[in-house]
């Protein structure tokens, strides 16, 4: 039982070390402080809750350190799709309000788009996602996933030729394929 307490005492004053170490290095951060949260170790210096933990030992709010777990989770969850990932706690910051698949699928389209990375940038093209979804009818309930993704690249398609004002995409061309669409939903 020594022992177990023995190398979870060193493991938090490693958490801890790297949080000292890593102050600006949001991702190593939020992970340390998510280990901290979960494993409780803040109770082994005598503190009543995280809260009070990461306020007096770091002078960080609970927003802070919440903002910043939250951000490593979203890391982690972008982290398989490419090499390139936010690399401030700002630019993840829209992405934590989204559930992790779609954090994905919108990361792959904002990549794609070729959008310098910026938290504003993050922050409209996201806003910009869902308000397409959001503009989706909502008495459609029986759809097919595989349906619904070719529905989702398409939108995706013409915001990006919107974006760039149907300089790649010509909006004429865009026009013609949708009366083939509709014209092959409607024929029988």
């Amino acid at each position: 039982m020594k022992k177990n307490t023995e190398h979870t005492q060193q493991r938090f004053e490693h958490l801890e070390s790297i949080i000292q170490r890593f102050r600006k290095n949001f991702y190593s951060v939020g992970k340390a402080l998510k280990e901290i949260r979960d494993e409780r170790h803040w109770k082994k210096l005598s503190f009543q809750s995280f809260e009070s933990y990461v306020n007096k030992r770091w002078e960080m709010s609970k927003s802070s350190a919440y903002r910043l777990i939250d951000a490593a989770e979203v890391i982690d969850n972008l982290s398989p799709i490419g090499d390139i990932i936010p690399i401030n706690e700002a630019q993840v910051r829209p992405l934590t309000k989204l559930d992790p698949l779609t954090q994905k699928n919108v990361w792959r389209y904002f990549l794609k788009s070729k959008k310098s990375l910026s938290a504003l940038n993050i922050k409209k093209f996201i806003d910009s996602y869902q308000g397409n979804a959001n503009n989706s009818i909502p008495f459609i309930e029986v759809i097919s996933n595989d349906f619904k993704l070719a529905v989702d690249d398409l939108l995706y398609q013409i915001t990006i030729a919107q974006n760039d004002n149907w300089t790649s995409t010509n909006r004429k061309t865009a026009l013609y394929w949708n009366k083939v669409i509709k014209e092959k939903i409607l024929w029988r």
